[in-house]
């Protein structure tokens, strides 16, 4: 009951100085803070169209930031969920507008299937680099993320750019390969419900399985796993697998709900934000839901401020960052009583 209360405090302890920094951030901006945080909020609730963004927003960061949970779990440290990200996207594009000669039901199944297939083996290479040769999974992964922002670019030039324009994009894939909107007119699609079945199917996964328990004991402890009988490579080498797969799908919604085509940039950088969403989340599934719509919620709140009353947004960021760092001092903390109470 103790440790609960403990970690309540501490909670309410972050939350207090992260609102206070915020205000002082607001007051350096030479806005209103009541008002400013009014119009925060009117952002988000104000209207139906506002509210269902930040779900929208937060779809792809659910995807990502569970795939950094998994890895992060055994010990990975998966920073490439952005170029896992653009594999996804990339193969998708390629199926939706490949196969035009087939159902568009099938060409959606195909995509998010070859999507999941293709950030997994994007992910694969760092984990066997790791396995085989020792070689940071971290380097190789921010390597692997340049390279696949550089084949979108690549491929939005040559084989998959549009011949009816000029700008450096693919054409438009045709509405019966697209995921369909909940809400219309609002942007708000199936790609949420996916993303949340991807949520509860990792979560059985670590959770009540017999890898999950494995994924879970060599994150703790790789060499008491290992004399236990346990694979350490295999683990991770699956985490690895697990992780680069949901972030490609990911790319696979982006493409067929959001964009409907393959362009530069598509990502908005959610796959490094994913590494912070893990980590708010303490690797955990639900939490990585929680965390990734407070910070879809955030954006789409700071974005009305902006807007309405020129309150820079990167006050989002600046506080994502702070929330961050409190939450690893909370950890070291944490990890210091727990020794002196040994």
């Amino acid at each position: 009951m103790t440790d609960k209360r403990n970690k309540v405090i501490q909670a309410v302890v972050i939350a207090l100085i992260t609102i206070i920094v915020g205000t002082g951030l607001i007051v350096m901006s030479n806005a209103d803070p009541m008002e400013a945080y009014a119009n925060f909020f009117r952002g988000i609730f104000g209207n139906l169209n506002g509210f269902c963004e930040v779900f929208v927003k937060a779809t792809p960061l659910i995807f990502t930031g569970l795939g950094c949970a998994v890895a992060f779990r055994t010990g990975f440290f998966n920073i490439g969920a952005e170029g896992q990200f653009y594999m996804g996207a990339l193969t998708s594009a390629m199926v939706a507008l490949g196969l035009q000669g087939i159902p568009g039901i099938v060409r959606i199944i195909l995509a998010l299937i070859i999507g999941f297939l293709a950030g997994g083996i994007w992910a694969l290479i760092a984990a066997i680099f790791k396995a085989k040769f020792g070689i940071s999974e971290i380097i190789v992964t921010i390597m692997l993320n340049y390279i696949a922002i550089n084949l979108i670019g690549l491929a939005v030039r040559t084989f998959l750019m549009d011949p009816a324009g000029s700008v450096p994009q693919s054409a438009k894939i045709d509405e019966s390969a697209l995921l369909m909107q909940i809400l219309p007119p609002t942007r708000l699609h199936v790609g949420f419900i996916i993303a949340l079945l991807a949520v509860v199917i990792v979560w059985y996964l670590l959770e009540k399985t017999t890898l999950g328990y494995e994924i879970k004991v060599v994150g703790f402890n790789k060499r008491a796993a290992a004399c236990n009988g346990i694979s350490v490579m295999k683990n991770i080498v699956i985490s690895a697998f697990l992780s680069g797969g949901l972030a490609g799908l990911a790319g696979v919604v982006e493409v067929l709900a959001i964009q409907k085509k393959l362009l530069e940039g598509i990502s908005s950088n959610c796959g490094y934000t994913a590494v912070l969403i893990a980590l708010m989340a303490g690797n955990h599934p639900v939490g990585v839901v929680v965390a990734s719509i407070a910070m879809a919620a955030m954006q789409v709140g700071a974005n009305t401020m902006q807007r309405q009353l020129g309150v820079p947004s990167a006050i989002v960021d600046i506080l994502v960052g702070l929330v961050v760092l409190l939450i690893l001092a909370k950890g070291l903390i944490n990890r210091k009583k727990a020794r002196k109470a040994a």
